[in-house]
Order: structure tokens, then C-alpha cells, then sequence
């Protein structure tokens, strides 16, 4: 089978000596429009029985069905996707509050002491750490540390480790941190000082101030910011296979404490395999992906919007 990178394509089914019909060549989207006449020769000579059908690797069932390692025309992308769109809930849910909360500390609250500096210092070096590190991290920590918590023990069930979407949740969250907390300080810290001290004025506290006018002007920027970090933890790959993220997973994730895997794992698992069918769903499956990434940008961006409108 040939490779369609536009996900869809012109395929040839044999019924002949099969009782379920499979794929046996295909052609890429453009050779299928551009040379139709061509390809309905190809297939009345050697499989005049067969039935020519257009075919596209992007449908309803494969977003809706599991995965099928025995026939990849049929397998579906059902429990990678659910597993990262619980990731990267769980990553926003922990990164965005912490992080804000630490950028209106080191901002608002936090003096210019040797210690603050020490800390802004180690701050700024851990946006560029390798992912991996993280991995690392997010195994000693979350996965051996505490697997009584992320495994489900201490509620009474869960996995039989710490290998689980809330552990995968965590260290994404730990890798996004250090950039929502810059951006976010940028975002305060471009805030008029005037804006403050006509809050002060008014007789306002410092909570007061931050919370119904600092917050509300540096919205839009921390935003911003989190837009790109959660761009980043949507296609990591490296950290979650080092936590434990599964390669291969029938089953969709029930929770927090589940097992798991995710788009990104999945596509790199396909790659590997040398059969071209599995180039082909692998194709199919970063355009889901790319439309999960623009589709949640696209939300963040309203929210951006309806913060920089209500400050106007």
C-alpha cells in the first residue's frame, strides 16, 4: 500500500478468496484524481471481481474505534485520544493555577532579596531543560515516590502502579511550569504601576488591587503564555514514555488512575513498524492531532479575546 499523507486515497478491495474484505493496493489522493482511467485498468486486469472505492484514513470510526494491531485499514485512534485530551486536562488543571499563583508571588509579594533572585534564577534555567529530564523526574516522583497516590491505592483501587494518567498529568505539568510562571510574570510585571497606585488610592489592598485589576490587565499576556507551553506538552513524547505511557492499549482510560497512552506515543509507534499501512494511519493520526493542537489554541484564544475586550 502506497503512503497517502493527505489522508485519503483510491483502494482495491478483493472479495474473492477472503470472507472479510481487505485492502490489496491503493494509490495516493492525487494519482487517484489525476489518473482514474489508469487506475480502473490496473484493477480489471489482475482483480476483475474486485471493487474499486475511494477510502480516507481520517473518518467517524477511526476517532470512535479501538485500536487493531491485526488490521490496520480498520484500527482506530480512540484510546490514544482520549488519554490526551485527560492529560492535558490534568496538566492545565495543576500547571496554570500554580504557575500564575507563583508569578503574582515572585511579582507582587516577594522582595529583592539574594534568595528571590536564587529562585528566579533556577526558574529561567528550567524552561530550557531537555523533556527528557522531566521524564526522569516525573519516574522517581510521581511513578516510585508517590504510588500510592497516583496508582489509585489510597482511594481503594486504581492501577497496580504508578504508571497512570495522573503521574503522565504531573510531569507535564512540572515541564510546562517554569513557562507559564515567565510569561506570566511578563504579562504582571507590563502592567501600568499607575494602575496600582490608583487602586492604593481608593483605599484597595494589595489582594484587592491584584485581584480586580492586575489579574484582570495581565490576562490576555498569561494566556498567551500558556498557549505556547500547552502547545509543547500536547506533543511530548519522551516524557511520557519514560513515565510508562502504554504502546499498545485496547482499552480507553476510565480515569485518572488508568493506564494509558496518547497520540503522540501511538504515532511513533506506527512509524516504526515497517508495513506501509501503518504510515498511512500514522499520517491520519498527527492530523488529528495538529486538530486537537489548533482546536484548544483556538479556545485559548477566545478566552484571550474576551479578557482583552472586558479590559478595554
Amino acid at each position: 500500500m502506497l503512503r497517502s499523507l493527505v489522508g485519503s486515497e483510491m483502494c482495491i478491495r478483493d472479495r474473492d478468496q477472503v470472507v472479510q474484505a481487505q485492502v490489496v493496493k491503493s494509490w495516493p489522493l492525487w494519482d487517484s484524481l489525476t489518473e482514474r482511467g489508469a487506475i480502473e485498468t490496473a484493477q480489471q486486469t489482475p482483480l476483475p471481481r474486485a471493487e474499486l472505492q475511494w477510502r480516507s484514513w481520517v473518518s467517524a470510526d477511526f476517532l470512535t474505534s479501538p485500536l487493531d494491531p491485526r488490521r490496520p485499514d480498520l484500527t482506530g485512534i480512540r484510546p490514544a485520544l482520549i488519554g490526551s485530551l485527560l492529560i492535558i486536562a490534568i496538566t492545565i488543571a495543576v500547571a496554570f493555577p500554580v504557575g500564575v499563583g507563583a508569578a503574582i508571588y515572585l511579582e507582587e509579594y516577594a522582595g529583592r532579596s539574594r534568595l528571590n533572585q536564587i529562585i528566579q534564577t533556577n526558574i529561567n534555567n528550567l524552561a530550557g531543560v531537555p523533556s527528557i529530564i522531566y521524564g526522569m523526574l516525573g519516574l522517581a516522583i510521581f511513578v516510585r515516590s508517590l504510588e500510592a497516590v497516583t496508582s489509585g491505592r489510597v482511594v481503594g483501587g486504581g492501577a497496580a502502579n504508578g504508571r497512570t494518567v495522573l503521574s503522565a498529568g504531573f510531569t507535564l505539568a512540572l515541564l510546562i511550569l517554569p513557562l507559564i510562571i515567565i510569561n506570566a510574570q511578563e504579562a504582571i510585571r507590563a502592567v501600568p504601576g499607575s494602575l496600582r497606585q490608583a487602586s492604593y488610592g481608593l483605599g484597595a489592598t494589595r489582594w484587592q488591587t491584584i485581584w480586580h485589576h492586575v489579574l484582570p490587565h495581565a490576562m490576555p499576556g498569561i494566556l498567551t503564555g500558556t498557549i505556547l507551553a500547552m502547545s509543547r506538552a500536547i506533543g511530548e513524547t519522551a516524557p511520557l514514555v519514560v513515565v510508562g505511557a502504554s504502546t499498545f492499549i485496547t482499552v480507553d482510560p476510565a480515569g485518572p488512575f488508568s493506564k494509558f497512552t496518547t497520540l503522540p506515543i501511538q504515532i511513533y509507534q506506527w512509524t516504526s513498524r515497517p508495513q506501509g499501512e501503518f504510515r498511512n494511519i500514522a499520517a491520519a493520526a498527527i492530523l488529528v492531532l495538529l486538530a486537537l493542537l489548533l482546536t484548544l489554541n483556538a479556545t485559548a484564544v477566545l478566552l484571550r479575546s474576551h479578557y482583552s475586550r472586558r479590559r478595554t
